[in-house]
């Protein structure tokens, strides 16, 4: 409407609020299973026993006619990796197709920000490393891991409001969007075409069960793992058929039906294997590193690739995120929700600078795994991302008092609309 100020970060509808919140209390847990996997697998590479998690790692398994004679560590990043971009495709279409997000005007600022996410961090990273043989790894800092800031949002910000948490959400959500593009653009050695060619074949058989709104596993799943080994066969990184499988899946119920869509149905079964199990896991492989003491820990943190790594996550992405937002908010001429103020998005751009499990997952494909590279990528995004939790945390603890009488507002209004609104996943 002629004269209408636009907010940014106004709260979305009760049934949107309900539905991020069952997603984040899922994510939180996945977070602090994932910070414990990663823990479990420092103190082992650094211990006197680090050979055999090392060896762990190395095992074997999988049919070698087919060319999936796979180690341990590699099926996590290949295969299990797979279900986390799978429910994060599931996610961002139904954002964008029936969420809250189907607005542009909603859309336009979480997806700005991911932008600005991620053009600043590779800027500066390449900056600081792409003159040291490190140029490869600029797409490092991009990455925001959800459950990792979640699990931090669980000690420090039990009480920010919903439209923060539905931001992140968003968030991260597109910036995983974009870290699989990058993965399957810049990060693809070689490629097989027919393999890649044949692996459409039991995608169109899936999409074409799914638009029927068929559920039955023993139908889909063999579809899925056959599209997933096809992919991988032709040398695009195999999580990139994760999302390709998510984008097939229609969002809202067939016909007349009412209730939650076959995406939301997919989601709701397949978020907590991602969360609880896929992630956990690959953060067990992958955060194993030797520090080398105290003077080899300092040494690697002086490295231009440790050093671009913790650059972009600690002021790279924080910035791209607070100026894109700013951005938007000066070219629509958008003010803040009532309540929040410029420090509040502040923090949460600094909570989007935490990186984990997608940041290692391409230091892994940008310098291979097991390299001295690899390890120094590895200590920066832990160290980057623990420096980046205990910032945000300072800067959200500022706030805790205004959260808690905007989370007072919010309860007592969606007590007054919750009444007939019915339950997102009846038993």
């Amino acid at each position: 409407m002629p004269g209408t100020t636009s907010r940014l970060l106004s709260p979305g509808t009760w049934l949107e609020a309900r539905r991020v919140a069952d997603i984040l209390r899922k994510e939180t847990i996945g977070g602090a299973l994932l910070l414990a996997a990663a823990c479990v697998a420092l103190v082992w590479a650094n211990s006197p026993w680090a050979q055999a998690y090392h060896d762990l790692g190395a095992i074997k398994v999988g049919p070698a006619a087919l060319h999936l004679d796979l180690d341990l560590a590699a099926w996590a990043a290949d295969g299990l990796l797979a279900i986390f971009f799978f429910v994060a495709g599931l996610e961002l279409k139904r954002e964008f197709v029936a969420g809250d997000l189907r607005d542009p005007r909603r859309a336009a600022v979480p997806v700005a920000a991911a932008v600005g996410g991620v053009l600043v961090p590779a800027l500066l990273y390449l900056a600081i490393a792409g003159g040291a043989g490190g140029a490869r790894g600029w797409a490092i800092p991009t990455a925001t891991d959800i459950a990792f800031a979640l699990a931090v949002l669980a000690v420090i910000g039990r009480f920010l409001p919903a439209a923060l948490r539905t931001f992140l959400l968003t968030l991260a959500v597109v910036d995983d969007l974009i870290a699989i593009v990058i993965i399957a653009t810049f990060y693809t050695t070689h490629l097989s075409v027919l393999p890649l060619l044949g692996a459409l074949a039991p995608l169109a058989v899936f999409a074409v069960l799914v638009q029927r709104r068929v559920r039955a596993w023993w139908l889909l799943l063999p579809l899925a793992l056959a599209t997933w080994a096809l992919v991988h066969a032709s040398g695009v990184h195999a999580t990139v058929a994760g999302v390709l499988l998510a984008l097939a899946v229609p969002v809202r119920p067939g016909g007349s039906a009412d209730g939650p869509g076959l995406a939301e149905h997919f989601e709701h079964r397949f978020r907590p294997i991602s969360a609880g199990v896929a992630v956990p896991v690959f953060a067990f492989f992958s955060a194993g590193v030797a520090l080398g003491g105290l003077s080899g820990f300092a040494q690697t943190l002086t490295d231009p690739i440790a050093m671009g790594v913790m650059a972009g996550l600690l002021a790279g992405k924080p910035i791209g995120i607070l100026a894109a937002t700013w951005l938007v908010a000066r070219f629509t001429r958008a003010t803040l929700d009532e309540g929040l103020a410029w420090i509040d998005m502040t923090g949460l751009a600094v909570l989007g600078g935490i990186g984990f499990t997608v940041s290692l997952l391409i230091g892994e494909l940008a310098f291979g795994p097991g390299t001295p590279e690899d390890a120094r990528v590895k200590v920066a995004v832990l160290t980057g991302s623990l420096a980046t939790a205990l910032l945000a945390a300072v800067i959200l603890r500022l706030r805790a008092r205004v959260y808690r009488r905007i989370q007072l507002a919010e309860t007592a209004t969606a007590e007054s609309a919750q009444d007939g609104v019915p339950d997102l996943h009846p038993r």
